[in-house]
């Protein structure tokens, strides 16, 4: 390549934010019982990072068209790393959670700018090295998360999983100033403020209504009015989008059956994958007793597989169509998780390891193939905005996937322990989780909701998936080209896709 100096700056930023959404996995049992946070107060310090990423990255992408996408790149990284550091001194739960939602809006911000950045400095052959690049190490970087996490939860602590970031920070954007150029899209078009603040909202109320359910139930009068504003904010959400002469998503793309069979792929991947890490992290430390660096480790096997799958499969899986990677790769999720449905009190770790294997070798199919997949859905004039979709929809999966699975584990728990798991895990720790219950009885009721939430998950990968071997068909082609269906590589006059461009 002629140049590694701008792959090089936006990969740095790309692995930072993308780690942050697994790195803190590890810490949270010594998060609870340093900041004396309750169950709910650590689904939020997974939530309100993903949320804040999955709500704002169209909006933002589509206003770094306008403003300048190394302006907005630089802007998201000082965001970013500031709210590390709010992170990093947070004296309680609702600074924390509040910092995490920070550091979303500066993800956002990285991750909306990314690929427009790479498009605009690299062509050709050039532009197919930098995004498989680029995708090794958005890959490298959830890989490594729970193991960095845990290596630093074990060392200096818990808050160097967010120092760690303000180095790297420094370095991106000394890095992005000195060799990317700044670039544009098209300045004629307008930021859709009105559907990214309906979308947000939508995003919000319905994440918190599911976490509400498992501290409070279901027919609950806040947990009701939660749902409803969601309905609301959605229903705004569609009218701003139809109405809007620069919609952020175009509505109409969802007519196609492959296009809304790819989103619902995206939406159902990152849940069912990745929203259980959070809680099978806490059964690993908090009730087997594991350092972080143990329970960080058991997540490679995860890991490994995706990565042995997705490396082999660019070459052994050319030409298969996505409906098959990536509807197959979903139902093979779908399995790993019933594979995890048979935890009680004296299950170990290994337990884990057979569904980890299965989720792994599904992660690898289903990642290398979604945006690609969502490019061949649609017209090369509304590539941007399907690539924007998929990351929106994928960390939007993520963060209802963890409080979804969340209030079915403190559901199921609350059936079985006389004061309810938000009570238990109230003060943190494993020493307060059994000063409040016997072990015996803490082992039971958190292995029957772990496998509760382990099945919900895998429903909705194996429904996921059967949408996807439906609605996703070849393409026709478009525009005079064709994307080809599980690949990610992008023509020359189409560019690598904008979170918020059309």
């Amino acid at each position: 390549m002629r140049t590694w100096g701008p792959l090089t700056a936006v990969c740095l930023g790309t692995f930072m934010l993308l780690l942050d959404v697994t790195i803190a996995v590890v810490a949270l049992p010594d998060m609870a019982g340093s900041l004396h946070a309750s169950l709910s107060d650590l689904q939020w310090v997974m939530d309100g990072y993903a949320l804040a990423l999955a709500a704002l990255l169209l909006g933002v992408g589509a206003a770094a068209d306008i403003l300048g996408r190394r302006r907005v790149h630089v802007t998201g990284v000082v965001v970013f790393a500031t709210a590390s550091l709010l992170c990093g001194v947070a004296g309680g739960p609702g600074t924390l959670v509040a910092a995490r939602g920070l550091q979303g809006l500066g993800a956002a911000a990285m991750l909306a700018t990314t690929l427009p950045l790479l498009s605009s400095v690299y062509r050709g052959r050039q532009r197919s090295v930098a995004l498989g690049v680029w995708g090794a190490v958005s890959g490298a970087a959830a890989a490594v998360g729970p193991v960095v996490g845990g290596l630093l939860t074990d060392g200096p602590g818990w808050r160097w999983i967010f120092f760690v970031n303000l180095p790297v920070s420094v370095a991106s954007v000394w890095l992005v100033l000195k060799v990317v150029p700044e670039s544009h899209g098209s300045r004629e078009r307008r930021v859709d403020w009105a559907g990214t603040v309906t979308f947000a909202a939508f995003a919000g109320a319905l994440t918190y209504g599911a976490v509400r359910a498992g501290q409070h139930g279901w027919g609950e009068t806040g947990t009701v009015l939660a749902f409803a504003a969601a309905v609301v904010a959605l229903a705004c959400f569609v009218v701003a989008e139809r109405r809007g002469a620069d919609p952020m998503l175009d509505l109409r793309l969802f007519a196609k059956p492959a296009f809304s069979g790819v989103m619902a792929g995206a939406l159902a991947f990152n849940a069912a994958a990745f929203g259980l890490m959070a809680y099978d992290s806490i059964w690993l430390q908090s009730l087997l007793g594991m350092s972080p660096v143990r329970g960080g480790l058991v997540f490679l096997w995860l890991s490994l597989s995706s990565f042995v799958v997705a490396a082999a499969g660019g070459r052994l899986l050319h030409g298969v169509p996505a409906r098959i990677t990536i509807g197959g790769g979903l139902l093979l999720i779908g399995s790993g998780q019933f594979c995890m449905t048979s935890l009680d009190a004296g299950s170990t770790a290994s337990a884990l390891v057979p569904g980890l294997v299965l989720v792994g070798v599904g992660t690898g199919l289903v990642a290398p193939g979604l945006a690609g997949a969502a490019l061949a859905t649609v017209p090369q004039d509304r590539h941007g905005m399907a690539g924007g979709a998929v990351n929106t929809f994928r960390q939007l999966g993520l963060a209802l996937g963890i409080a979804v699975y969340g209030t079915a584990l403190t559901s199921r728990m609350q059936d079985t322990l006389p004061h309810g798991p938000a009570h238990a895990l109230a003060g943190g720790g494993a020493g307060a989780l059994r000063g409040a219950f016997s072990e015996h009885a803490l082992r039971t009721a958190f292995a029957a909701g772990l496998n509760t939430a382990a099945g919900a998950a895998g429903v909705t990968a194996m429904v996921a998936g059967a949408l996807v071997v439906a609605l996703v068909r070849a393409p026709r082609a478009t525009g005079g080209s064709v994307t080809k269906p599980g690949r990610e590589t992008l023509t020359e006059t189409t560019g690598a896709p904008s979170a918020g461009g059309r």
